[in-house]
């Protein structure tokens, strides 16, 4: 029977010899768990929770098939029986859910970050400190044999197959283009030359592997670098690869030192989408489309205008490991959306954590926080303050049984969320807060708007108060600035209650400051590709064209006082995005600033101990915060048992995934819990 609401994403499909339920698979990432103590097991609870969730077929992080080719020192390998029996636990969690599951093969090449690694040529890349050694013509040989080791390997572990990971860059990828390929022998040269690595991995997994195990290439359709693949060339691929055995073709987006982003929030939704249908009538496998595809909405569409056979989401099922299950079950409005932040993901991953979910902390967490968890003698429990902090503690909090009352003093949930939503390419927080709204509907939250509460007033209805009353921006002011009309603060301009002039200078050049200088001056943008340049006819090497101009009509100053890079301290994979689409749009920065004064319309400063000044209609205030935690002293002075989240504990370093950590973590806290046996 054909689902109402996405009749093409829960219609079945067949890949080799599995048929799949629907055409939803998890994409491949790594998630740390790998290297970790005890990671198999967490793993297995990781993916049997998506299994469990509905994804038709599950793609593990990559794994290396040689100690050459980790990521870095002590990466995940399945090179020796050993491995494949510390695997067995993660197959046979995921078929115990009813679930199929794949394991990556991922070389990394010149990509590797140790000093051992390897590459076609000894070219370092420009995003590793260290320069590989190049692979004798025996070296591509055992290179090729450990492939098809691994995949053997992860065939006796239970996987149902491998995806052999061709793409982002990594080793494969770099055999197939001239820059990072200049060999002459029979890896090099010609571009039959060059692709013949790719071909001899899959075709000799498909001799050694049999026919009913699955191999999924992830293909680099769109390289996004300099002197990358043509089209041309990525068909001529595409057709030997499924000659040589693949049963399915995934998409591949973007080379890791490419300047473009490709799964951050800015990037519409499924925009790489094109590629995949360009590529579609010439391979008869199945292909996948991938990248920033975070709902059934996005998918079904994608699907119903034949850009591709299946779509595969990595991080909403970090997000909501239920995705599948609660849209075939048309509970799409409970549906945790993936906001492509990265922070609690690829930033926490380029940092050695173990990657979770800004939006979902229990993700790499199962044992954690187990989903299961009731508490054994549920409580009253009142949470003050709806921003991120609070949202979570509430839902968290009902969720293990008890009896929740959230109190806002103004007149919508959501906090910081309701500014951070007005910055263009975050527009994805009013899926959270339609989420948390959802939520406290569904676990019976009893909402009050408007309300500003004392401890008295909680003190006779609750067992239990959890704190989130968030933060209060920190005022700043120079000599001669006072009173004069052109100091304003963030939320007022974030909240369009005031207009600011053409010449405006931001104090402070944290996240805050930098999601102000966006807001103010996204109107030189046009379009995603056109601004960042990417070629979406496919007609140049790598997909690459001149950006369009991007210059605002708002002459913007960022302002620092500690001294180096602006924006040094910004998220690790998303930083860069930031800082690059200011100074496109022509904003100036200035560090090691010293502030002087104000005198009619002059900003007066030091910038490394040299006398500026600098014309400026508005000054704009995002100088940081401080807690707003009053309610604190006095509700300990009633005996209550308190606990306090969020900005109300701590403002420094204060963001949305730690602030909805901790409303999670207060809520297991309030009181004892075991785990349920109901389902």
């Amino acid at each position: 029977m054909k689902n109402e609401h996405y009749p093409i994403l829960f219609d079945p499909i067949r890949v080799g010899h599995l048929t799949l339920p629907n055409r939803v698979i998890m994409g491949s990432m790594h998630t740390g768990l790998e290297e970790s103590k005890g990671g198999m097991e967490a793993l297995a609870r990781f993916y049997a929770e998506r299994a469990a969730g509905g994804a038709a077929l599950i793609v593990t992080g990559g794994i290396s098939p040689n100690r050459e080719g980790v990521l870095g020192p002590g990466g995940a390998r399945m090179q020796r029986k050993k491995h494949a029996q510390e695997h067995r636990v993660i197959a046979d969690a995921v078929h115990g859910e009813g679930g199929r599951i794949c394991m990556q093969i991922l070389h990394g090449g010149r990509y590797s970050y140790h000093p051992f690694n390897v590459a076609p040529a000894a070219k370092k890349a420009p995003i590793n400190r260290f320069k590989p050694r190049k692979l004798s013509n025996r070296g591509v040989l055992r290179t090729i044999r450990a492939f098809v080791r691994s995949a053997k390997l992860a065939q006796s572990a239970g996987y149902d197959g491998v995806e052999v990971m061709g793409s982002e860059g990594y080793l494969i990828n770099q055999f197939l283009v001239e820059a990072t390929n200049n060999r002459n022998d029979q890896w090099g040269g010609t571009y039959k030359n060059r692709m013949r690595f790719p071909v001899e991995i899959v075709r000799q997994i498909r001799e050694a592997c049999g026919p009913d195990f699955v191999i999924m290439y992830r293909l680099s359709m769109l390289d996004l670098v300099p002197n990358g693949s043509s089209w041309e060339e990525v068909i001529q691929l595409a057709k030997a690869i499924e000659t040589a055995g693949a049963n399915v073709i995934n998409t591949g987006i973007g080379w890791h030192e490419a300047r473009i982003p490709t799964i951050a929030t800015l990037v519409p939704r499924g925009h790489f989408s094109f590629v995949t249908e360009k590529l579609k009538g010439s391979v008869n496998v199945p292909l996948v489309a991938t990248n920033r595809f975070n709902n059934p909405e996005t998918c079904e569409m994608a699907l119903r205008e034949g850009v591709a056979d299946l779509i595969s989401m990595a991080r909403p099922f970090l997000a909501d490991p239920e995705i599948v299950n609660k849209s075939e079950t048309n509970r799409s409005d409970e549906i945790n959306t993936c906001i492509g932040c990265n922070q609690a993901c690829l930033d926490h991953i380029f940092k050695r954590k173990v990657a979770t979910c800004l939006v979902n902390p229990r993700a790499s967490h199962e044992g954690t926080w187990p989903l299961l968890a009731r508490a054994l003698n549920p409580r009253r429990v009142a949470v003050v303050g709806s921003g991120p902090a609070g949202l979570s503690a509430s839902i968290e909090a009902a969720r293990l049984g008890h009896h929740v009352e959230l109190f806002e003093e103004s007149e919508t949930i959501g906090g910081q969320f309701n500014l951070a939503k007005t910055i263009p390419g975050k527009e994805e927080f009013h899926e959270t807060l339609r989420y948390f709204q959802s939520m406290l509907a569904k676990l019976q939250v009893k909402v009050h708007l408007n309300r500003h509460v004392t401890a008295d007033d909680l003190s006779s209805q609750f067992d239990s108060v959890i704190v989130a009353t968030g933060i209060r921006p920190r005022s700043w002011s120079i000599p001669g600035l006072k009173g004069q009309g052109v100091s304003v603060g963030y939320t007022a301009v974030l909240k369009s209650e005031i207009t600011v002039g053409t010449r405006v200078a931001i104090i402070g050049a944290g996240g805050i400051g930098f999601d102000v200088a966006d807001y103010l001056t996204h109107d030189g943008d046009a379009s995603f590709s056109n601004a960042w340049g990417i070629d979406q006819d496919l007609s140049s090497r790598g997909g690459l064209v001149k950006p369009g101009s991007r210059t605002s009509k708002r002459e913007v100053h960022l302002f620092q006082r500690s001294s180096g890079k602006v924006g040094a301290r910004l998220g690790k994979t998303t930083g860069w995005i930031h800082r690059k689409t200011l100074k496109d749009r022509g904003v100036q920065t200035h560090s090691d600033v010293e502030y002087q004064k104000w005198d009619d319309g002059w900003l007066y400063f030091t910038e490394g101990d040299i006398p500026q000044k600098i014309k400026i209609d508005h000054v704009v205030v995002c100088v940081g915060q401080e807690e707003r935690n009053e309610l604190v002293e006095a509700i300990r002075e009633t005996g209550m048992d308190v606990h306090t989240v969020g900005g109300a504990l701590n403002s420094r370093g204060l963001d949305a995934q730690r602030a909805i950590r901790e409303g999670l973590e207060a809520a297991y806290n309030v009181s004892p819990w075991n785990i349920s046996q109901e389902s």
